[in-house]
């Protein structure tokens, strides 16, 4: 045994202690509403597979016909001749998706927000804004970014306006506000009407990251921004393609100046290699299908709204969620391990979520429908939250 190692013995502990230790649940199924996780069929309330094209036969044989043509990869960056024909026709296509002038495609969303955030705020005159709530790859692009940081209080408008009219932010060279457009953990919007307004006021670049809007938000599931019906008036979209697209990478939306900037200057751009062809087929394909199969949005509503007036009619607190995106808040770490436990014997899988994801007292069950679980699904989930709900007494 390698001796070297021994100090993490106690740092482990220290994670079992906390109830942070994480033990990873294998998928043995498809990636379904309803699948084969750790060995158990249940109801799957946890994947971001919002819009259930893990499985479309459209996407599936994309990817297979993709794989025929050209093969298994790239092995190449971008900037070296790991650009194909089919990287540029997607760019197009979510430029048009976001209602941008341009798109640059990423290995994640995750670097996506760091590499925006570090290609933009290269020096410490510089000032780069955050709600406090934003997903982690937005704190790690400020923590890479040479800026000063600027937090704001969730979704506080009076505080925002307080920062941007601070003499730091006045006289910074550049200004950079970012924004989750749907929060991960709570399933709230954030209040884009009220920070374009600021920040247009003073002279601060917008930029959104859509993870869970895209595909999801608005009358065409084009996002955020189409959801408040502010169509040219954001700088800066982020978006994944890893949750209702169903596949892997990341990709940002802005202007063309943008992009010709990004492409020499973005290190995750730079440094890793471009998405294989059968990923990008996927992608491709799933706009079709978000284009061409309006049902699949509504679906998820539909869904969406009868999964949160059910829990919420149990006795269940859901928080402020807005979105397919519901927590089922508990407040304790071993309890929510405990409700997660017990709920998966009963055959439902919803994940816990604790500190350091959220803030201890915040501690709860995440849950996410899609559009691919039936009303059945759905009843026989609700029914065993209730069940488990009441024997542990957190609701009535």
């Amino acid at each position: 045994m390698n001796e070297k190692f021994n100090f993490l013995d106690e740092e482990i502990e220290h994670l079992k202690s906390e109830n942070r230790l994480i033990k990873l649940h294998i998928l043995e199924s498809e990636q379904a509403p309803v699948a084969t996780i750790d060995g158990k069929k249940v109801v799957n309330l946890t994947s971001n597979n919002y819009l259930n094209l893990t499985t479309h036969p459209k996407v599936k044989q994309a990817a297979i016909q993709a794989i025929e043509e050209y093969g298994i990869g790239t092995a190449a960056v971008r900037t070296i001749i790991g650009t194909m024909t089919m990287h540029e026709e997607l760019e197009r296509r979510l430029a048009q998706f976001k209602g941008t002038e341009a798109a640059m495609l990423t290995q994640s969303g995750f670097t996506a927000n760091t590499a925006t955030c570090q290609s933009l705020m290269t020096s410490p005159q510089d000032v780069l804004i955050s709600d406090e709530l934003n997903h982690a790859s937005i704190i790690d692009g400020g923590r890479l970014a040479k800026a000063q940081k600027k937090v704001y209080r969730h979704s506080d408008m009076a505080h925002l306006k307080e920062i941007l009219e601070s003499d730091e932010v006045k006289h910074a060279r550049r200004k950079l506000l970012v924004t989750d457009g749907v929060f991960s953990m709570d399933g709230d919007i954030c209040n884009l009407p009220d920070i374009v307004d600021l920040c247009d006021k003073h002279g601060v670049i917008t930029m959104i990251d859509d993870a869970h809007a895209s595909g999801v938000l608005g009358e065409h599931g084009h996002g955020t921004v189409e959801h408040f019906k502010m169509q040219g008036k954001v700088d800066i979209q982020i978006g994944t393609l890893s949750k209702a697209f169903a596949a892997v990478g990341g990709y940002v939306a802005g202007p063309q100046k943008l992009r010709d900037y990004m492409i020499s200057t973005a290190r995750p751009f730079l440094f890793s290699s471009s998405q294989p062809p059968s990923v990008i087929a996927t992608c491709l394909a799933g706009l079709d299908v978000i284009e061409n199969e309006p049902e699949r949005l509504k679906k998820l509503w539909d869904n969406t709204r009868y999964f949160k007036e059910a829990l919420t009619k149990a006795g269940f607190d859901t928080g402020h969620s807005q979105t397919p995106v519901t927590p089922v808040m508990v407040g304790d770490s071993a309890k929510a391990q405990e409700l997660s436990r017990r709920l998966f014997e009963e055959g439902v899988f919803a994940l816990a979520i604790v500190f350091p994801t959220v803030a201890r007292g915040k501690e709860r069950l995440r849950t996410i429908v899609t559009a691919g679980h039936t009303r059945e699904d759905l009843e026989f989930a609700v029914e065993k939250f209730v069940k488990v709900g009441r024997e542990m007494g957190l609701v009535k």
